[in-house]
């Protein structure tokens, strides 16, 4: 064999054994890759699902004995709790409770602020507008009803001057006089009060329902009203069968004029009464102890006044004080908590002749005369003349006292 031929045959021996080696170098290659891939998508074994299972169990385990004192499933629809079948149902109205609570707090946050910018708590130097208003001495609101027109006409004939004497008695002395009453729930029922108002323009009307059960919202509302009205050393409520001394109030008053947190009545801590059925039942006993205990000490509600900052901080937390059966406990609750000066003066409290005569001849005129047995003057459309003459002050009293000031800022 030539030697070119034989170089031929080595050079393709040559060839051939580096394509098997190649050959058996993939194969080497592909069934190692095949191995790996079929190690890492095997089926776990029973003691890898045994682990993986108790894992589940003790994760669900802690959430159940963390969540045991919560209820669950449970969510806010239609105004009331109900069960949620699965967790969109849960998810979605708890979104929207939320949603609507943020618009809510922004709501309040604004209302809040406008409020303060014009009534900030407990400061008497900013109650009032930015624009200075006619200062007055004191506010009587004399507390009214629809059937009540005889009991308002023997006021108008005794202490309550009328006409232009009223309006001298304002623009002189700074005393507001007002018959306080509200709306009927009956439709056409107000169009008798209107037509007295015409007459004698001594009304303020309040955005309230009249109701007996609604004596301690139309109180909230009447201090609330008057604050914004005018502006005040004090307001005095009074129901419209007692007698008043107006002059002798003035007196009285202006011994704590300048004081902020001033509250001042026949003061007195009746009992409870859990019994239904009765006068003056109070529903809500139980906040007050065992049965058979007495309220917290608070003014008769047949009279009693408060100061500018205390009838300013009725007007800002409103919609935040609770009302109670009974008007006289619901004010007084309201004040239970500040810093309040109670104010206990006989002179609040005076029976009817010969009671409140005794004390004038004594030197102490009454400021406020009215029967304890009646909650007020028994008979008073005819009666609270017989008071009038009896114990009622000299005119002089009310126009020649000078001790309360007043005026424009």
């Amino acid at each position: 064999m030539s030697l070119k031929s034989r170089g031929a045959t080595l050079e393709s021996a040559s060839r051939s054994g580096m394509t098997r080696s190649c050959t058996f170098l993939c194969l080497c290659c592909f069934f190692s890759g095949m191995f790996f891939t079929n190690r890492m998508w095997t089926t776990p074994s029973l003691e890898d699902n045994k682990r993986n299972q108790d894992s589940k169990f003790n994760h669900e385990n802690i959430i159940h004995k963390d969540c045991d004192s919560m209820p669950r499933k449970v969510v806010w629809l239609n105004g009331g709790l109900e069960e949620a079948s699965n967790s969109t149902e849960l998810t979605e109205p708890l979104d929207q409770t939320i949603a609507d609570l943020e618009r809510k707090v922004t709501v309040a946050r604004a209302q809040q602020k406008a409020v303060d910018s014009s009534f900030p708590l407990l400061d008497s130097s900013k109650i009032v507008n930015s624009k200075s208003r006619h200062k007055y001495f004191m506010v009587v609101g004399i507390n009214t009803s629809f059937g009540n027109k005889k009991r308002r006409d023997s006021i108008r004939a005794t202490w309550m001057p009328q006409g232009e004497i009223r309006k001298r008695l304002e623009m002189e002395k700074g005393i507001i006089l007002r018959f306080v009453i509200g709306h009927s729930a009956i439709p056409d029922s107000d169009n008798a009060i209107e037509e007295e108002d015409k007459m004698y323009g001594d009304f303020l009307r309040l955005e309230h329902i009249e109701g007996y059960h609604e004596l301690s919202g139309k109180t909230k509302t009447y201090f609330a009203t008057v604050v914004s009205l005018w502006d005040a050393e004090f307001y005095i409520k009074v129901d419209d069968d007692i007698h008043v001394n107006l002059g002798t109030l003035g007196i009285i008053l202006s011994g704590y004029q300048g004081k902020p947190l001033v509250y001042l009545g026949c003061m007195k801590s009746g009992p409870v009464l859990a019994q239904k059925d009765v006068k003056y039942h109070e529903p809500e006993y139980w906040k007050f102890g065992e049965v058979g205990n007495k309220y917290f000490r608070h003014a008769t509600g047949q009279f009693y006044g408060i100061s500018k900052d205390l009838a300013t901080y009725i007007f800002k937390n409103q919609n935040l004080l609770h009302k109670y059966a009974n008007e006289d406990v619901s004010l007084g609750s309201w004040l239970i908590g500040l810093d309040v000066e109670h104010v206990h003066d006989k002179r609040f409290c005076c029976g009817t002749p010969p009671d409140c005569e005794f004390m004038a001849k004594e030197g102490s005129t009454c400021a406020a005369t009215f029967d304890w047995r009646c909650s007020g003057i028994c008979n008073s459309n005819t009666r609270i003349m017989e008071v009038h003459e009896h114990c009622g002050e000299d005119e002089k009293t009310l126009w020649s006292s000078s001790l309360y000031k007043f005026g424009e800022d």
